[in-house]
């Protein structure tokens, strides 16, 4: 028997104990192991990094689907799964309470009440505002309830960990022989001393070998108040595999393509790559992007009809952002956040002008329905040049952005990185094809389209600059010239293949393979 076998028989024999000795019927050893996935259900980021700008509710990285998607998923292929999460009773206003009770409530009707565990602290309950220097609080309040009250109530036999906000939890699971997987949504990190941990009621001394440390650590006495420890770091450092949202993305921050990463979290990924404990799972757009029940649509559509829809959707697009009315329009549509750190806004704005004037004889259209700190850029380029009608600059609205996945015939993506990306799968979904920089996940998602259209989904292009972005554009004006026929055919086959390619059931079975691996033993159905 292995080591790991061995540790699940001795949880096994302990939670049957615990069971006879609160009168509870004992189950058998036959029983799927239990995964305890713990999530923060909202990603903080730095003020300008996470999609808060252009959404009340976050989905930085596709975390909140993942919460609730990717657990229902898991569930319903046999998983004996419990999620953690904080109970925010009150978000930051009526529309964000009400997204956030949504997706509670589909959790909930597929695992039922006792599988969710929300982790109870007045710092969940009041928050006026989405950015705030207490997120490191909200953190350690969160962990706090998991490690002392939710580990113990569930006893699992693994935990699945998501991003800083939950990098003791690791350590934590490697006290107490739990194996540990954790996801990296993105690479952002905080540090926090063992002094400071304990202060939230932590007790750091239990489990202190285990973290990551600022330098190496001489005593738990000597390191308590000065060496502050690393969240992300120590969360990949203590668990026993480590997964990024993307393959390549995982391969880039190991190979150290990407400055922005601190050596901490790259050289402690490159050791669990190397160790063969590192793999890429990607995320999945949330099941509600279906163009046929999509109920911000103007006109619901399937592959079999899918040139009506779309055309039928550009005219709503056009009418709600003020372009001008053209069905013959090709429009190019940027649904990220404008922020220029991460998503190459300045790429687009250096060939805006230039892209819609060469293309003025099919009438180019641009819709901007994004927030950032870049769209004050977009609107002067507009103003400047008397674009009004030919390029839109609106903010984020959610239903607007369905409207655009189903209204553009193209999507902008220029990202200087991207760990996963979630529209370079939404698109496609839709029959809108993406161009797009090949980097992280959108590599592992997009592939050009071949010159006979028989393979690929969209226009990638490989030189991270304006002259790189103008490429990939020409090359979708080019396949938008293409005959009515041939672009109905091609749109229709890569709808089909995206809606069996970008799902939760195909996210959930990798990581129900992972579980599985690392458990030695059947964990789906």
């Amino acid at each position: 028997m292995s080591t790991q076998e061995n540790l699940r028989s001795e949880r096994e024999l302990e939670k049957q104990m615990a069971a006879a000795a609160n009168g509870e019927a004992v189950e058998s050893d036959s029983k799927k192991p239990t995964i305890l996935v713990v999530t923060p259900e909202i990603t903080y980021l730095p003020e300008g990094m996470g999609n808060m700008a252009q959404r009340m509710h976050a989905k930085a990285g596709g975390m909140a689907d993942v919460s609730a998607s990717l657990v229902s998923a898991l569930y319903d292929q046999g998983a004996d799964v419990h999620v953690a999460l904080p109970n925010y009773r009150r978000m930051f206003n009526m529309d964000v309470q009400a997204h956030h009770d949504r997706e509670y409530s589909r959790v909930r009707e597929n695992l039922g009440k006792e599988r969710i565990h929300l982790a109870e602290d007045r710092v969940f309950y009041h928050r006026d505002q989405i950015y705030a220097d207490e997120n490191l609080r909200v953190s350690l309040a969160f962990q706090r309830e998991v490690i002392n009250h939710i580990i113990p109530q569930v006893r699992p036999d693994l935990i699945h960990c998501n991003d800083w906000m939950t990098g003791l939890i690791p350590a934590v699971a490697k006290r107490f022989d739990i194996p540990s997987l954790i996801t990296l949504h993105n690479i952002h990190t905080e540090k926090v001393t063992m002094a400071e941990i304990e202060d939230r009621g932590i007790d750091a001394a239990e489990f202190w070998e285990h973290l990551f440390f600022e330098r190496p650590p001489y005593s738990y006495e000597e390191s308590r108040i000065h060496n502050p420890t690393d969240l992300l770091a120590s969360g990949i450092f203590a668990s026993d595999h480590v997964n990024t949202v993307s393959e390549t993305f995982l391969y880039e921050v190991v190979e150290g393509r990407h400055d922005f990463v601190p050596d901490s979290i790259k050289n402690e990924l490159a050791n669990k790559h190397y160790a063969g404990c590192a793999s890429g799972i990607l995320n999945a757009p949330d099941v509600s992007y279906d163009p046929l029940t999509d109920d911000s649509l103007a006109f619901k559509y399937s592959a079999e009809n899918v040139m009506e829809g779309k055309a039928a959707n550009k005219r709503r697009l056009q009418e709600a952002t003020g372009l001008n009315v053209n069905p013959n329009a090709p429009v190019l549509f940027w649904p990220s956040r404008l922020d220029p750190m991460q998503k190459g806004c300045q790429l687009f704005a250096d060939i805006l002008y230039q892209t819609v004037a060469d293309y003025s004889d099919v009438d180019l259209q641009v819709a901007i329905i994004a927030n950032g700190t870049f769209k004050t850029h977009f609107e002067n380029i507009v103003k400047m040049h008397g674009l009004a009608g030919r390029v839109a600059v609106v903010d984020f609205d959610e239903d607007l952005s369905r409207l655009g996945y189903a209204g553009a015939d193209f999507m902008i993506m220029p990202s200087r990185f991207e760990p996963c990306g979630l529209p370079q799968m939404v698109s496609p979904k839709y029959g809108t094809l993406s161009v797009a920089h090949d980097t992280g996940g959108i590599h592992d998602t997009v592939e050009h389209l071949h010159q006979d259209c028989s393979q690929g989904n969209g226009f990638r292009f490989q030189h991270y600059s304006p002259e790189g972005l103008r490429w990939g554009i020409n090359e979708a004006i080019g396949f938008f010239k293409r005959s009515y026929e041939e672009k109905q055919h091609v749109l229709a086959r890569i709808m089909r293949e995206s809606a069996t390619r970008f799902n939760h059931t195909t996210t959930a079975a990798a990581y129900i393979n992972r579980y599985e691996t690392m458990l030695g033993c059947k964990v789906g159905g």
